[in-house]
Formats: structure tokens, sequence, C-alpha cells
């Protein structure tokens, strides 16, 4: 079960990396090379589950799986709503920012000593590592992303609901919030751990979230939105 909903997970990811792939190259903002980055990592981590689940997991697929997952996804997500709630020139610094954390937790999670990993079950992050500084990078990146999504989506759809002026602004509401679910899902996997078992809330967190989130996008796409009031387009 494991192997399906992370090769799932993977098409999915995939799938919508090429759609706001195909917007950004087509000028559609900055937001959508930002979501373009978070969901081709996302593809990356859902295969190295994929795989490890399959033929089992060795040093270099679950250096790939956290450095993708655990720690750098969520905070490209996180910059697509950066770019939209406070504009390109504040977007721009914190992707300065976040290109010197992606470095820093690519080296980082890259150079820390593993101790044996092996079969495929996946491995947690507190019992592989020899420091601490992977699960550190995790917990800042994973952590202040997912806050930066809810708190903008609560913001825009505040806006959304009070502009009554606002073309479309039920629908943009619900977008908004469908992103927020999305990345609480993808950040809280164990929550599902009771009824699913450990490995697979992992998978079914992130077929699910990564699901959700773009259910959101395209609940809004088509939809003419105002600058500082939408999170999704």
């Amino acid at each position: 079960m494991v192997f399906a909903l992370a090769t799932l997970a993977t098409l999915l990811s995939s799938w919508f990396a090429m759609a706001t792939g195909q917007r950004a190259a087509a000028g559609r903002g900055p937001h959508q090379a930002a979501w373009t980055v978070a969901l081709v990592l996302f593809a990356l981590a859902s295969l190295a589950l994929a795989i490890g689940s399959s033929t089992g997991f060795d040093p270099g697929t679950y250096r790939v799986f956290y450095t993708a997952g655990a720690v750098c996804s969520v905070p490209w997500l996180a910059l697509g709503t950066v770019f939209l709630l406070l504009g390109g020139r504040r977007g721009r610094v914190v992707r300065a920012g976040l290109l010197v954390f992606t470095g820093m937790a690519v080296g980082t999670v890259f150079s820390t000593p593993l101790r044996a990993v092996s079969g495929t079950a996946v491995p947690v992050g507190q019992d592989v590592f020899v420091g601490a500084g992977p699960r550190v990078l995790a917990a800042i990146g994973s952590g202040l992303g997912a806050t930066v999504i809810v708190v903008g989506a609560l913001v825009s759809m505040v806006r959304l609901l009070a502009d009554r002026q606002a073309p479309g602004r039920g629908r943009l509401a619900a977008s908004n919030a469908l992103v927020a679910l999305g990345t609480l899902v993808l950040s809280s996997g164990g929550l599902v751990q009771g009824f699913l078992g450990h490995d697979e809330a992992f998978a079914a967190s992130l077929a699910l979230g990564i699901a959700v989130i773009y259910s959101g996008f395209l609940v809004a796409d088509g939809v003419r939105r105002r600058p500082v009031a939408v999170l999704v387009a």
C-alpha cells in the first residue's frame, strides 16, 4: 500500500508541477515558479519513498526523501504565499534567503552521518541521523512554512469575504482554505498514523495533501484576482 500511495503522490505532484510550470513560463507570476519548485520537491520525496518502500531504503534514498520532503518542500510552497501577499520586491528577498536555506539543508542532510539504514520501513530522522542538524532544519522549514501558508490563507480569506466587490470572492476564499488544509495534511501525516500505520501515514499524507493543495489552485483558476487578497491562481 505504501508503494501505491507513494507512486500516486509522485504522479500527482509531477503532473501538477508541469501545470504550474507552464503558468510560470507564461508570465503568470513568480508565485507559480515557487509552487513549481515545491511540487518538484514533493515529487522527488514521493519517488524516494516509492523506491525505498519497494526495494529498501539506503542512505542516498533516505537523504533525498528527507531533504526534499521533510525540509525544503513546504518552505517553497510558502514562498508563493509571500509573493502574493507581500509583492515581488519582498518576495525576492525571501527567495534569496530560501535559496541559502535550501543549500544549507542539502549540505547538512547529506553530510550528517547516518546510522544503518535498510529495509522497506520508513526510517525516522531521530533514529538514523547522528546529529540534530537535519531535524532542526526540518522543524524550522516545515513549521515556519506551514505557519506562513495557514496565516496567509486566513488573512486572504478575511480580506476576500470583507470585500463585497471582489469577483468570485466566495470561490477564492474556498481555494485559500483548500491550500491551507492541504498544507496541514502534508505537515501532519502522523495524525492518521493510528488508522493506517506509520509508513502508510507518510504516503497517504503526501498523496492527499498534494491533491488538496492543487484542488485549491483549480478552484480559483479562471477567477480574476486582486494581488493582495488572493492566495491562489
